[in-house]
């Protein structure tokens, strides 16, 4: 059994998640003093299923195939895994540790978006506002839209957008922005061409004025495309909080939440030996992509990937979703709001060939959603929701089936593997 590192945060447990209604909930939930797992009949699990899992897990260690992670499963109430696996360090033959600190990336849209959907709810900002509202740039932007000439050479034709990109665009992935790291055409290629934009540690404002430079791939509202949307409503947070993002997340979400370990870079030096890595030839997520320096101090505070957290801080969030926005008497948002965030928002949009959530699912304001059972080549159940990082970090919270899953990893080119495996692992240990 590899040593398990537990830090003063590491040791505040799972809160339990009880299948009643939140405002009950709310008087009978407190932290516990250590983690405990409970046995896995109560939490609606078999003992050999839960075994299954982690030994899957721990083969895939052996095989070479992952450095180690963390999962956690909570059901029902009861956190029936919360168990550390393989290396940390890898290089360094680091154990791995409940309190191990990974780069979540894009696990970062779900705080982003809940931290601008508590703006919405105080009236702060609206989704239907357009986004040069609060960041005049983009009332400039205009779309790329391809031309091939007689010589086969593409180039773009600027046009002007048939209506603003929203707020609500910036949330569902639907303003016509893009990621140039994946995927292929000319806009795109600016992306990977403006190094003054990606090359630079600007702050968020500075990058966004920045980005609105460049064209839209997408008419505003026409096609999903997974893109920095999210990075540019971290900027819009800002305008309207009147704070730095963090600043913004700190106050509202991360300290209330005790999410200590969640930052945008490791500050503290002592934490620096807590940071897990992948192996030494898995560090590549896209086109000039690759993992990135979490205890280098940076100014641009990526709402759309730039966190780093652990196991324990991110189940916290998860708790407080999945309770309907209460977490240890404290009301984060509102169940109706929550409800919202986790419908189907795509009704009427083009989605594409790349269309990362896939068949049977849709995506809300920060994440994907489930519609139905069947379609999805994911195990799971209507109305649950997800979504995971770059680097290899995944989550699924499924409010059917009163449960959260998540596992923490470094292994960018095994991310959709891992995901998937532990979804029919995780579903096939259940109970009737």
């Amino acid at each position: 059994m590899h040593r398990q590192r537990v830090s003063t945060g590491g040791a505040a447990a799972l809160l339990l998640v009880l299948a009643t209604a939140p405002e009950a909930v709310a008087q009978q939930r407190a932290p516990l003093a250590a983690p405990t797992i409970a046995r896995a009949e109560d939490g609606g699990f078999s003992t050999a299923g839960v075994q299954r899992i982690v030994a899957a897990l721990k083969d895939d260690v052996k095989s070479g195939t992952i450095p180690g992670g963390v999962l956690v499963v909570v059901r029902k109430g009861r956190t029936v895994a919360f168990e550390p696996f393989g290396d940390q360090d890898p290089e360094a033959k680091v154990p791995m540790a409940r309190d191990s600190i990974f780069r979540i990336y894009s696990m970062t849209k779900p705080i982003t978006s809940v931290a601008a959907m508590m703006l919405v709810e105080e009236g702060r900002l609206s989704l239907a506002d357009p986004v040069s509202k609060y960041i005049p740039e983009f009332a400039d932007t205009k779309v790329g839209v391809e031309k091939a000439g007689a010589d086969g050479k593409v180039t773009l034709d600027l046009v002007p957008p048939r209506r603003p990109m929203t707020v609500h665009d910036l949330m569902r992935h639907t303003s016509g922005l893009t990621y140039g790291f994946f995927g292929s055409g000319a806009v795109k290629k600016t992306y990977l061409d403006s190094q003054g934009i990606f090359g630079l540690d600007l702050n968020n404002a500075e990058f966004s004025k920045k980005l609105a430079s460049l064209p839209l791939m997408h008419q505003p509202g026409s096609n999903w495309e997974y893109s920095q949307s999210t990075d540019v409503l971290g900027r819009v947070i800002e305008v309207a909080s009147g704070q730095t993002l963090y600043q913004f997340v700190k106050a509202r979400i991360l300290d209330p939440l005790g999410m200590k370990d969640t930052h945008f870079y490791v500050a503290n030096e002592t934490d620096f030996k807590r940071i897990a890595e992948p192996f030494k030839a898995d560090r590549q997520f896209g086109v000039n992509a690759f993992m990135s320096e979490p205890r280098k101090p940076v100014k641009y505070e990526s709402g759309g990937g730039g966190m780093v957290s652990t196991a324990l801080d991110y189940a916290r969030f998860c708790d407080m979703l999945i309770n309907g926005g209460l977490y240890g008497g404290k009301r984060y948002l509102s169940a109706q709001t929550l409800a919202y965030m986790t419908s189907d928002h795509l009704a009427g949009v083009g989605l594409g060939s790349a269309y990362l959530p896939g068949d049977g699912y849709g995506f809300g304001l920060g994440f994907q959603v489930r519609r139905e059972g069947g379609h999805s080549a994911l195990h799971g159940t209507a109305g649950d929701y997800s979504w995971g990082g770059a680097g290899g970090t995944a989550f699924w919270i499924d409010p059917k089936q009163q449960m959260y899953v998540i596992l923490m990893m470094q292994s960018p080119k095994h991310r959709v593997t891992m995901r998937n495996k532990l979804r029919g692992l995780v579903y096939g240990a259940m109970l009737p």
